[in-house]
């Protein structure tokens, strides 16, 4: 007999499935996680839970790794009672009793078929299963080896299904993918510890009440977050038009969860009745936070910071949503400018899991702590970095475009490309699809400030200026490297064709075209890792793994290879600097290989065998 109390994930439910019955209290979260570490289900998981709830709702469970609760597994056959907390194990001990004396059901999990389709119908059921989990994950094999195992199960029983699920289980924890996964895991939950900050006994302010202050895009994303997080919100606008569209902004977000089931009505509406709207500084009194999400105008934020100041308590933590602007310069109008801190959010700013978090040598260490409660309590990985050019994730990911756009003018094809990233590599999207979300204008106002900050190592892509020119947009209007329309996007080689003809003819440069997957990655994602070996060298992040979680989860880097740091040191500094030093000859000629040379860290690394991970310690950086 298995008594559950609020949650059993992984062994915990592989327990409890080896039991003869299951009684969990209201709310109880049920799951088998293990797929996300690159395993699958031992002791019987992979086994047993099929034949409780059925195979397709145990596949669900098992691929997808997602917790179900003690409500839906009473109804799916995984639980057989649901019992408030005092009377949990009373009635689970009654319960025991009652199989013990013949007056209830005693079954044993592995021997059961009552909930398993036929034979037919399963194989049919795992071979769809397996079918969508090569095309949804081409790079992975664990979660083939966890359906191998269940197979077996199905097709020979319970015990063979048992000796299968041990030999998936050994061969899947002898995978990168393994490793990889699991140092993601814990490399997640050290971002939240920051030397001089989090170590130095200092207590958290709790954040309740959030001004935010520009209701655009990215305004109203940072007030849903806040207000999904049960704090109270004050909107403020230049004027009462700009308000509402704010204000109208953060109900289409809520609106939009009520629709896709993630939130009742009710709870969107008591969301809406702690929004606050104002075009004056007058209620930001009551503020224990301010985030500043205006257009990227230094002389705008400057003045808005001074005004800050002057309408925010003392203790009141003044954050700005720039991602480009040096912080130091933002609060330069203002009696203490080291009272700003970055809360870089990424779009959408409700849903996009990271925060960065910008400081300065000057930044308190009492308001990079508050912050970094204020993004936990938003639900949000905070990643705490040192103030410069691009911070950390557009820094080390501005090579990632101009890499892509130098391969047009080589002549290789620009859908070939996001092929090889997305499905070869594994990226949610190639770089061409993402430059048409992000915005070509975007990309030519983002790519200045990198070409300004780091003139020795840009490529200054003459396509992204014929884009913007022609008025390819991207998706906001309707067309760029792909036609977009009804949400889908389509490849418009003769649209953008003659658009790229006139760049390479312009470029100049002679043909070099990749014919592998893995060239491609080597050749856009190099240049990526140099800068990040720089972003280290200068301590821009508290620890290189922190580089990892926030390349997975601002740039979609895929999580399966650990993140960008840990890849690069998993294919080694000394093969990366070749390829580099290689590329930096041939383009010497062309007036770019600042764009390739590898920088002295990585350089060092490569020549004594270290490890990007093994940058200077936190504590010798700041």
């Amino acid at each position: 007999m298995a008594a559950v109390r609020a949650l059993a994930l992984g062994g915990g439910l592989e327990v409890a499935l080896a039991c003869n019955a299951r009684v969990a209290t209201p709310g109880a979260r049920l799951g088998l996680p293990e797929l996300q570490l690159g395993i699958l289900p031992g002791f019987g998981g992979t086994q047993r839970l099929p034949r409780l709830v059925g195979l397709q709702a145990g596949l669900k469970m098992i691929l997808t790794s997602a917790p179900t609760t003690a409500e839906k597994g009473l109804k799916m056959g995984l639980i057989d009672a649901i019992s408030p907390p005092d009377r949990l194990l009373a009635d689970a001990i009654a319960l025991a009793r009652a199989m013990a004396a013949g007056t209830a059901p005693r079954l044993a999990t592995l021997t059961r078929t009552d909930r398993l389709e036929p034979v037919g119908e399963a194989l049919g059921v795992l071979d769809f299963a397996a079918a969508e989990t090569a095309k949804r994950a081409p790079n992975l094999t664990h979660p083939l080896l966890t359906i191998d195992a269940i197979r077996v199960g199905v097709t020979r029983g319970g015990k063979a299904g048992l000796a299968a699920e041990g030999k998936a289980f050994a061969a899947a924890a002898a995978l990168p993918t393994h490793k990889a996964l699991v140092h993601f895991f814990f490399a997640q939950r050290a971002t939240k510890r920051v030397a001089g900050v989090t170590d130095v006994g200092l207590t958290p302010k709790p954040i309740k009440v959030v001004a935010v202050l520009g209701g655009g895009l990215m305004g109203s994303g940072i007030a849903t977050a806040c207000l999904l997080a049960g704090m109270r919100v004050i909107l403020k606008e230049i004027n009462d038009a700009a308000l509402q569209a704010g204000v109208g902004r953060v109900t289409a977000n809520l609106a939009s969860r009520v629709r896709k089931g993630k939130m009742a009505q009710g709870a969107a509406d008591a969301c809406l009745a702690r929004l606050d709207g104002t075009t004056a500084y007058d209620a930001f009194r009551d503020a224990d936070m301010v985030v500043e999400a205006a257009i990227e105008r230094v002389d705008l934020k400057q003045q808005i910071f001074a005004d800050l100041e002057r309408a925010c308590r003392p203790d009141a933590v003044l954050s700005t949503n720039t991602s480009t602007i040096d912080i130091a310069v933002v609060g330069a109008k203002m009696r203490d400018p080291t009272r700003v801190v970055g809360n870089h959010f990424f779009s959408p700013a409700h849903i996009m899991p990271l925060l960065e978090i910008v400081r300065t040598d000057a930044t308190p260490p009492q308001a990079v702590l508050d912050t970094l409660a204020f993004g936990g309590a938003i639900k949000k990985t905070p990643v705490v970095v040192k103030s410069c050019t691009g911070f950390a994730v557009n820094r080390v990911f501005f090579p990632y475009t101009q890499a892509a756009m130098l391969l047009l003018d080589l002549g290789n094809d620009p859908f070939a490309v996001d092929k090889a990233i997305q499905h070869g590599f594994g990226m949610p999207m190639g770089p061409f699809r993402l430059n048409d979300l992000v915005g070509s204008d975007i990309g030519l106002h983002v790519g200045k400030n990198f070409v300004e900050a780091f003139a020795d190592r840009v490529y200054p892509a003459k396509l992204i200026v014929l884009l913007n020119e022609a008025g390819r947009l991207g998706e906001k209007s309707g067309s760029g490297f792909y036609k977009h329309a009804n949400r889908r996007a389509t490849p418009d080689p003769s649209g953008v064709g003659p658009l790229i003809a006139q760049a390479r003819a312009d470029a100049g440069l002679p043909p070099m075209i990749l014919k592998s997957a893995q060239e491609v990655a080597e050749f856009i994602f190099f240049p990526v890792v140099n800068e990040a070996a720089r972003v280290i060298d200068e301590g821009v992040v508290d620890k290189p793994s922190d580089l990892d979680v926030a390349t997975v989860m601002a740039m979609g880097f895929p999580p399966y290879r650990g993140g960008l740091v840990h890849w690069a040191d998993g294919v080694g500094a000394k093969v990366i600097v070749a390829k580099l030093d290689a590329l930096a000859e041939r383009f010497a000629p062309a007036g770019f290989a600042g764009f390739f040379t590898p920088c002295a860290y990585l350089r060092r690394c490569a020549e004594t065998g270290a490890k990007l991970d093994g940058g200077r310690p936190a504590a010798a950086r700041m």
